[in-house]
C-alpha cells in the first residue's frame, strides 16, 4: 500500500466508509485537531512524560478511538469501531486526584512556561481546548457522542494538572501571572 494516493490533490479527503468531503469540513477539522493533540501527547512522552503518569499511552489510544468515531459518518460503520465508554473519563479524574494530592493548592493563574516537558503539557492543553471547540462546532451540526466532548474537556484539565506535576518533578518554578 502506498502512502500517497493523489485522491486528496483536489482539496477533498475520504471519511471512513468512502464519502468524500472538503478538507475544511467541520468533521475533518474536529478529528484533525485530535490528531494534532495526539502528536503533542507523543511530544510529552518523548520529553519524559511516561515517568509522570502511566496513563499517557492509554490516552493516545483513546484519542485514536475518538478520532475514528468522528471520521465515520455512517452509524452502522461506527458500531464496528472500538466502543466509547465513560471509563476513560473516570481514569483521567482518578489520575488528576492522585496528582493533586502531591501538589500545592492552586491560588493564582500560572503562565505557561518552565522546562520543555512542562511547556509541552501546556501546549497540549491549548490544542486540546481547540479540539474540544472543533468537536463542539461539529456537534452543533451533526450527531456526536457526548462522551467525546466530555472526554476532551476532562483531558484539558488533566493536562493542566500534568503540567503542574511536571513542574514539580523538574524543579521548574510555576510563574504566577501578575496583571
Amino acid at each position: 500500500m502506498k502512502i500517497y494516493t493523489r485522491t486528496g490533490d483536489g482539496g477533498e479527503t475520504g471519511l471512513f466508509g468512502g464519502k468524500r468531503v472538503p478538507k475544511y469540513d467541520l468533521r475533518i477539522e474536529a478529528y484533525g485537531s485530535l490528531d494534532e493533540l495526539n502528536a503533542w501527547m507523543g511530544m510529552i512522552r518523548s520529553a519524559g512524560g511516561d515517568a509522570l503518569d502511566p496513563e499517557l499511552p492509554g490516552i493516545q489510544s483513546v484519542l485514536f478511538t475518538l478520532g475514528s468515531h468522528l471520521a465515520t459518518e455512517d452509524a452502522g460503520l461506527r458500531e464496528k469501531l472500538p466502543p466509547l465508554s465513560p471509563e476513560p473519563e473516570a481514569r483521567l479524574e482518578g489520575a488528576m486526584d492522585r496528582m493533586d494530592e502531591e501538589l500545592e493548592p492552586l491560588r493564582n493563574f500560572i503562565l505557561p512556561s518552565g522546562a520543555p516537558l512542562v511547556a509541552h503539557c501546556h501546549v497540549a492543553r491549548t490544542v486540546c481546548r481547540r479540539a474540544e471547540r472543533r468537536v463542539a462546532a461539529l456537534a452543533a451540526e451533526v450527531e456526536v457522542d457526548a462522551l467525546i466532548v466530555r472526554y476532551l474537556n476532562r483531558l484539558s484539565d488533566y493536562l493542566f494538572v500534568l503540567s503542574r506535576r511536571a513542574a514539580k518533578q523538574t524543579d521548574s518554578t510555576e510563574e504566577i501571572w501578575k496583571p
